[in-house]
């Protein structure tokens, strides 16, 4: 047995169970403390943004959408994807943020990184605090995006729905509550493009290579 913490947790073997066009399983083999192994299932995720879009009254735009796996609508940042390894995260948040609430921002700054569900999948989510807005054209893309209702909230308010369990998206109720410390001064936001050392690469790595 190694000594806490110092264990190296390296992967034995790995197989593909599934490659999808938004996350792909896998199961790694993985070798523990004690010279055994265990099997690890882990979803890869292409990585994410989201963007608290704060106007000049200090109003949040929050988007409410269908979560299928969930069954129902959430009040959630406007988000999305990064489409490819090479994609500035900015730039993802920028045309999100055109696409799901008509805006535009020239001011970025990083506000969290957040693990969705580290345990067993790979996606981080960088939510970003835009400033400076404009309305811009939106351009809907889909039936989904058709479906979205946008809607602006004080941030005071968006933070009491954070706390009662009326947001529970994970990069929403993050996003919300950095903002909140940001603003009062109890905590400094980061540049827009601070190092993200968890961005997710493999899964995207995988669709430029297929």
């Amino acid at each position: 047995m190694t000594e806490p913490g110092s264990h190296e947790f390296t992967v034995a073997s790995t197989r593909d169970v599934h490659i999808g066009r938004v996350v792909a399983l896998r199961i790694d083999e993985v070798v523990m403390p004690g010279g055994g192994t265990a099997l690890r299932e882990v979803i890869e995720h292409l990585g994410a943004v989201a963007i608290l879009a704060l106007d000049e009254e200090g109003l949040v735009t929050l988007i409410h959408q269908y979560r299928h796996p969930l069954g129902h609508r959430l009040w959630e940042l406007p988000a999305g994807l990064i489409d490819h390894p090479a994609e500035d995260p900015v730039e993802a948040a920028r045309r999100e943020l055109v696409e799901e609430a008509g805006l535009g921002a020239a001011r970025w700054e990083t506000l969290v990184d957040v693990a969705a569900s580290p345990g067993f999948t790979d996606e981080v989510v960088r939510v970003f605090l835009a400033r400076d807005l404009s309305e811009v054209d939106r351009e809907v893309l889909g039936d989904e995006e058709a479906d979205l209702v946008a809607r602006k909230f004080p941030l005071a308010e968006a933070v009491r729905m954070a706390l009662s369990g009326e947001l529970v998206n994970g990069a929403t109720v993050s996003g919300v509550l950095a903002a909140q410390a940001v603003l009062s001064g109890v905590a400094a936001s980061r540049a827009a493009d601070a190092p993200w050392p968890d961005r997710p690469t493999r899964f995207a790595a995988r669709r430029e290579i297929g």
